[in-house]
């Protein structure tokens, strides 16, 4: 995963490349033009005033000491035109100066205060990518015969995670993948998904059938929700919280896949040119709901040749909409390329979403892309 890296207060001051130059020069420049104009206008012109917009720009892009600084130059520059047209002592002038500094020293202020406020935001914004990587860690580029790409597409530009998932565990057998959705927003999302998370790295390296994997997913899920729920809270509706997940088993030794669905969109499977969504005959409730709609959990099993891909991707892909109101057509873009590697296709497609939104998702996005390289006898690590 990348993240935003953010610079600090002294690299917002120092003067460090060419873009800097030139907005530090748009002040300098209006107060040289100001001071020549109005020493050289009529007695009765008083340009003065517009010295204030020099350090009120200043301020919107740089910090208090910048600012402060292009206000000093600016009370300065009206100090040379009282004395170049009258004296320092004339009233006009003297009441501008005092103005100015005031003006000055307000704009300072505010921009010391943005740059506390930038300064908040950028630890915070480290706390997030250190919680991104601990929850959602970034799943291995090789594990076992597959290749892996995966990605992380955040709703919101500030934020780093949300309560979509996915993992990957290793097992003496092959490889077992989830990907999951959690109904709502904010933190308890986020804690959810941790919880989710959580439990499947403790169980899935273990070689219990996958069902019975689903199922301690869907105990933890369910007591989560009786513990936290309160009784007394017309909002803690046990039928509004649960989670959509896929859960898949890839041995090493055969060109298969087993898959259970709980209530999530169904994977795509890329084989030579063509589009299969791998639907199970029966899929289980989300997890958290299956008190609610009781139900087994029996796998399904697909082909999964060598140089097959299979894309798992959350609801935030395919319930995402242009301006016109128009459902982002996965399939359709998907067919055009069948022929990349894991992360091509990964790239093309997050692009593609991007660009289908105008850039900003209505809803948080997961897409995982595996491949199978090849079958083997032997048992794997990841890499």
């Amino acid at each position: 995963m990348r993240f935003r890296r953010f610079r600090e207060r002294d690299e917002r001051d120092r003067w460090t490349g060419p873009t800097s130059h030139a907005l530090v020069a748009v002040p300098l420049l209006l107060i040289l033009a100001v001071t020549v104009v109005d020493i050289l206008a009529p007695p009765r012109v008083h340009l003065g005033p517009f010295l204030v917009a020099a350090p009120a720009i200043t301020a919107s892009f740089a910090g208090p000491r910048m600012t402060g600084f292009i206000g000093a130059v600016a009370v300065a520059a009206q100090a040379i035109v009282a004395v170049a047209r009258t004296s320092l002592t004339d009233l006009n002038h003297t009441f501008q100066i005092i103005a100015l500094i005031l003006i000055s020293a307000i704009v300072t202020f505010f921009a010391h205060l943005r740059e506390q406020h930038e300064t908040q935001l950028s630890h915070l914004r480290s706390v997030a990518e250190a919680a991104q990587r601990v929850v959602l860690r970034p799943l291995p580029h090789r594990i076992g015969p597959l290749r892996i790409a995966s990605v992380y597409l955040a709703a919101q530009a500030e934020a780093q995670i949300g309560g979509d998932l996915y993992a990957a565990a290793r097992t003496a057998d092959g490889t077992r993948l989830i990907i999951g959705d959690v109904r709502g927003k904010g933190l308890q999302a986020v804690g959810d998904a941790a919880l989710v998370l959580g439990a499947f790295r403790a169980a899935a390296h273990r070689q219990a059938p996958l069902p019975t994997l689903v199922a301690y997913l869907e105990g933890t899920v369910s007591y989560d929700l009786d513990e936290t729920s309160d009784p007394e809270s017309a909002s803690d509706n046990p039928a509004e919280a649960f989670v959509t997940a896929a859960l898949l088993d890839i041995p090493d030794t055969e060109p298969i896949l087993h898959l259970i669905s709980c209530g999530h969109p169904a994977p795509l499977l890329l084989r030579a040119g063509n589009i299969t969504p791998l639907q199970v005959s029966r899929t289980a409730p989300p997890l958290g709901l299956t008190g609610l709609a009781p139900s087994g959990f029996a796998p399904e099993t697909f082909t999964f040749e060598p140089g097959d891909l299979v894309l798992l991707y959350t609801d935030g892909v395919i319930e995402a909409r242009d301006r016109a109101g128009t459902f982002y057509p996965l399939e359709e873009r998907l067919a055009a390329w069948t022929d990349e590697d894991p992360e091509g296709l990964l790239r093309r497609l997050s692009d593609d979403l991007l660009t289908h939104v105008g850039g900003s998702l209505g809803d948080d996005a997961a897409i995982v892309v595996i491949e199978r390289l090849h079958t083997t006898a032997r048992p794997w690590t990841a890499s």
